[in-house]
């Protein structure tokens, strides 16, 4: 696991030893650059398999090709044995050289025989081009930016700010992203010129014609008939354990997050069945009942007998809140991940690799939300009648939402602002009128309407398939690689194996779903391995209680970046941020839209961007 650079052009030379530290925290073990023809490319690494050969940038064989990689690859020993046949042999027993010469031998293909979380760039000296491509559902971050003829690639955001002839102005479709959806959806940034490649996206750049990016892969559409359901609970049994068996490759100590839900818990059953030896395990303790999941991490430790750290929440402080948004390259404005930035610092003191659950709720249909399906809310001729009146004023915006039906309902469920005149989610209101008419707001959610549109017109499974790029990519997983790469802990998502995905994408959404709720296939096997603590409870979701830290340890932080909106965000209604802070404070109001004001505002604190 490691951070990665690429920078081609005279521009970006001077500034790319300096660029390439600000990776650091991704790879501490070793920083290297490699000149291949007129590209820079650099790595900073985290050492994990082959400690003492797997080193980067890393040729090929012929010296033609050079590449930066960020991931594992878990099938590489026999991907290995297969070029061996084909000819091929190897210096090092890194996944690394695997895929290079994959590359080598098999060209672009070569990303429809990985298995693992992976993005990398690949530098050819003969043409002059480079190949990005990223893993299918975007465990591992890339971005990349053309600017004065040349192209730079890197794992974060913090790498381009350090290149002083980088443009660095605000994005608006990616600020309306955020705003609606807590964090900018690729390929939107909020940085202009900055892209991120899709998940399952790849991009061929050369110099006379520039970016080309595409999909190489693309979520598929269920193509079976639902299976006997014992049978098919059999199966996933079988395709867990393997997955995590997999996962289990390294040549430095491994744990697990254990959060005490049905996910991570199973993660823990499937390394103890392993052989994972010692296991250890790390969970977060809140005072609040409804946030708490400890007493059923608890058990879970117990039973297979794990060295289980806990964490406790109190120590969630205004200065741990600091510095771990400062670790963000881009806002990111889910509240989970304070926690999980601390509880990967709690775990890199023991270990250098953890599992995670990560992955459950999206793949297997866990949320709620997917039970809520555009079927379900028909139009009728009063609410027609009451749109009708909206359109002409005839009715008071906060009506808004009872005259929506279907697919528009979910959206407006779905984001915290958008384009609602005049009522409470209402984009407009929180942003000076130029830019919010540069932000576009009926472009809000964008792609992920085109995701439940293109798989099922906002059924269950088109509901599930469209958080797979949205998100799951750009929040969840966003959220545990930045908590985790700040500290240099490789974070893995076993449920996320390519095995895992393609069964469970092959078959109706419906064998997720029982009289139970959703998630019924890992329910069946927490009911067959956990205690019955995990799996006899209401789900709970991994976050932290807003409105006590606003009342209580983060308050005179929050307040100071509330009070700095003017000076840093002139193009934000400051009196309409202030508001919400004001009412915060009495217990009233959004606090998760405060919060996204406050991280964005943090954020800028730090990277300071032209309005363009």
């Amino acid at each position: 696991m490691c951070g990665i650079l690429l920078a081609i052009g005279a521009a970006f030379r001077a500034d790319f030893d300096q660029a390439l530290a600000a990776l650091k925290s991704r790879g501490p073990d070793a920083r290297e650059v490699l000149a291949h023809g007129d590209a820079l490319l650099g790595h900073a690494r985290l050492a994990v398999i082959d400690i003492s050969g797997g080193r980067q940038p890393m040729t090929a064989a012929n010296g033609r090709l050079a590449m930066v990689y960020n991931g594992e690859v878990y099938n590489f020993a026999a991907l290995r044995r297969e070029l061996e046949a084909a000819g091929h042999a190897f210096h090092t027993r890194s996944d690394s050289e695997v895929l290079l010469t994959g590359y080598l031998h098999w060209g672009e293909a070569v990303m429809q025989k990985l298995d693992g979380m992976f993005a990398f760039a690949i530098h050819d000296q003969r043409d002059g081009s480079v190949f990005l491509a990223r893993d299918r559902v975007g465990i591992k971050p890339l971005f990349w930016g053309e600017h004065l003829g040349g192209l730079v690639a890197a794992s974060t955001l913090e790498p381009f700010f350090a290149l002083a002839a980088f443009p660095k102005e605000l994005d608006t479709e990616g600020l309306r992203d955020y705003l609606a959806f807590q964090t900018p959806l690729a390929p939107h940034t909020l940085v202009r010129d900055i892209h991120a490649l899709q998940p399952g996206g790849c991009l061929r750049w050369t110099p006379d014609a520039g970016a080309a990016p595409r999909h190489w892969w693309t979520i598929p559409d269920a193509s079976e008939d639902a299976p006997d359901r014992d049978a098919l609970v059999e199966e996933t049994d079988r395709l867990l354990a393997q997955a995590v068996k997999d996962q289990l490759v390294a040549d430095v100590p491994l744990g697990a997050f254990l959060s005490g839900g049905i996910d991570s818990s199973l993660i823990v059953h499937y390394m103890a069945q392993a052989g994972a030896s010692p296991l250890k395990t790390f969970s977060v303790r809140f005072a609040e009942a409804g946030f708490d999941e400890s007493p059923a991490a608890r058990a879970v430790a117990e039973l297979y007998g794990t060295e289980h750290h806990v964490l406790d929440a109190p120590e969630l402080t205004a200065d741990t809140l600091a510095a771990a948004l400062a670790n963000l390259d881009q806002p990111l404005a889910d509240p989970a991940y304070i926690p999980t930035w601390a509880l990967s610092r709690l775990t890199r003191q023991h270990v250098t690799v953890a599992l995670s659950g990560d992955g459950g709720d999206e793949l297997f249909g866990g949320y709620p939300r997917f039970l809520d399906t555009a079927d379900q809310h028909p139009d009728s001729v009063a609410k027609r009648l009451l749109r009708a009146m909206l359109r002409q004023g005839l009715a008071p915006a906060s009506l808004i939402r009872r005259a929506l039906a279907g697919a528009d309902l979910l959206l407006y469920r779905r984001v915290e602002l958008g384009d609602y005149p005049g009522s409470r989610k209402d984009l407009r209101r929180y942003l000076a009128p130029n830019l919010a008419v540069a932000c576009r707001p009926q472009a809000t959610l964008e792609l992920w309407r085109d995701l439940a549109v293109r798989h099922g017109d906002y059924d269950r499974g088109a509901l599930l398939r469209a958080d797979l790029w949205t998100y799951l990519s750009e929040n969840c997983l966003a959220k545990t690689d930045r908590a985790s790469m700040a500290h240099g802990l490789e974070v893995r998502v076993p449920l996320l194996a390519n095995a895992l995905q393609d069964r469970m994408l092959k078959l109706p959404a419906e064998v997720h779903f029982d009289a139970g709720g959703g998630k019924a296939l890992l329910r069946a096997l927490a009911r067959r391995h956990l205690p019955e603590a995990v799996w006899n409870r209401e789900k709970h979701g991994f976050s932290v209680p807003l409105r006590a830290n606003f009342a209580g340890p983060w308050r005179d932080w929050c307040e100071a970046q509330v009070t700095a909106t003017a000076l840093r965000a002139p193009w934000l209604n400051a009196g309409a941020i202030e508001a919400l802070w004001h009412a915060a404070r009495q217990g009233r109001g959004n606090p998760r839209l405060l919060y996204t004001f406050v991280v964005l505002l943090a954020w800028l604190e730090t990277h300071g961007l032209d309005r363009g």
